[in-house]
């Protein structure tokens, strides 16, 4: 495992600083003549900084300052965009400029005056980061209006709502909580779903910030469900923020299952690579389901939406996931689109329905481009064994528009 490790991070550290250095080289390229005599040391200091900011403030997050750590943190997240959408366009540049040798079409001042291209790309990322930070912080409702053919007992209806990826930490603070909360409540829910990343790794900004208060505040007929993501184990606390969210009135299935009222049963599977991070190797499905009663609607929440066939096979007539973040920043939405069998939205596999949502919140840079942050609002309907098929009853899914 720590070859692996290794592996990983000098891959992923060859990676990263290639890509940095190449947009270091460019930019001096571009404006280096600019700057005083002498002065490229301090540019390839200052450059250096930001390029490691946000790695430093996530290794060195304990041993830094408070406010230091925060700061980096917050200069890094925003220099992980710009260095996305930089490298993209750097790159389209040069090749440009590569077909201009054979083709000969680009003005002469263009290819004589490289600052303006240079300026062009940097007003050119300035709009698409400023463009992703509104975007970010202004989601929207997506409704699913869908059948179940079962009979839930006296329950015909069931009205949930899910948000999943919020990413409670320093970016996701709790001024950006307060208001998820109130928007959730406006919606009347009999139902509330967290499926995972509820918290950004460490918990410590969770507790400084009194979120548990905040999500205490959630308001359901049946309560408030979660299960672990990724980002629970990823910070090595995952005992702790299990205890802080069961304290702010959520209940964490960890492999579990409930039966709500004798209508339907609620099973939360933990996260499927939590063993890597010290916890629990997780359950397989048809023992976590063993005793669970299948004539019932059997409602699933895991983080990934992965090995759909497992939920198809043991019965689960829905599953809500998240986890994709739909890429988060272009291009990385084509990536998640071939990593999954559905990255967002609605898919049906005979009476197994799938939801994923792209999340609430974000990792890394507080940025979203190719995609809009959501709260998913969903309708279940129960027909009874005597009622309309489900794989005849088309879902009714709509987007609303932005919440605020």
């Amino acid at each position: 495992m720590k070859i692996q490790y290794m592996i990983f991070f000098g891959v992923f550290f060859t990676v990263y600083g290639s890509i940095n250095l190449y947009i270091g080289v460019r930019g001096w390229q571009a404006f280096g003549r600019f700057f005083p005599h002498g002065s490229g040391v301090i540019y390839w200091a200052v450059f250096t900084v930001l390029a490691l900011s946000f790695i430093a403030a996530r290794f060195a997050e304990n041993y830094l300052p408070g406010s230091l750590a925060g700061f980096l943190t917050g200069v890094g997240s925003y220099w992980l965009a710009a260095m996305n959408f930089l490298f993209l366009a750097l790159v389209l540049v040069d090749l440009t400029r590569l077909l201009h040798r054979w083709l000969n079409f680009i003005p002469a001042p263009a290819i004589q005056r490289p600052e303006l291209t240079g300026l062009a790309v940097l007003l050119l990322v300035a709009g698409i980061i400023a463009y992703g930070a509104w975007n970010s912080r202004h989601p929207r409702l997506v409704h699913y209006d869908i059948t179940i053919p079962k009979s839930a007992g006296s329950l015909t209806k069931l009205h949930v709502v899910a948000v999943s990826d919020i990413h409670l930490g320093k970016i996701m603070h709790n001024g950006r909580l307060l208001p998820l909360v109130q928007q959730v409540n406006k919606l009347n829910p009999d139902l509330i779903l967290l499926p995972g990343d509820t918290i950004e790794e460490s918990v410590s900004t969770f507790v400084k910030q009194n979120m548990a208060d905040s999500l205490r505040m959630l308001n359901s007929k049946y309560g408030s469900f979660a299960v672990f993501g990724n980002h629970e184990y990823i910070g090595g606390q995952p005992e702790e923020a299990n205890r802080h969210l069961r304290d702010a009135g959520i209940t964490v299935l960890r492999d579990e299952y409930r039966e709500i009222t004798g209508s339907f049963y609620l099973v939360g599977r933990d996260y499927q690579s939590g063993e890597r991070f010290g916890g629990a190797a997780r359950k397989e499905l048809s023992k976590l389901m063993d005793g669970l009663d299948r004539s019932l609607p059997v409602i699933m929440i895991d983080h990934q939406p992965s090995n759909l066939k497992e939920g198809q096979e043991q019965g689960v007539d829905l599953q809500v996931s998240g986890h994709t973040h739909l890429g988060q920043l272009f291009p990385f939405n084509l990536f998640t689109g071939r990593l999954f069998e559905t990255d967002w939205g609605y898919l049906r596999k005979g009476d197994f329905q799938l939801i994923v949502s792209c999340g609430f919140g974000t990792w890394g840079p507080p940025i979203r481009v190719g995609n809009v942050p959501e709260i998913v609002d969903i309708d279940v309907h129960f027909t009874g064994s005597g009622g309309q098929s489900g794989r005849n009853v088309e879902p009714v899914i709509r987007t609303m528009g932005r919440l605020y």
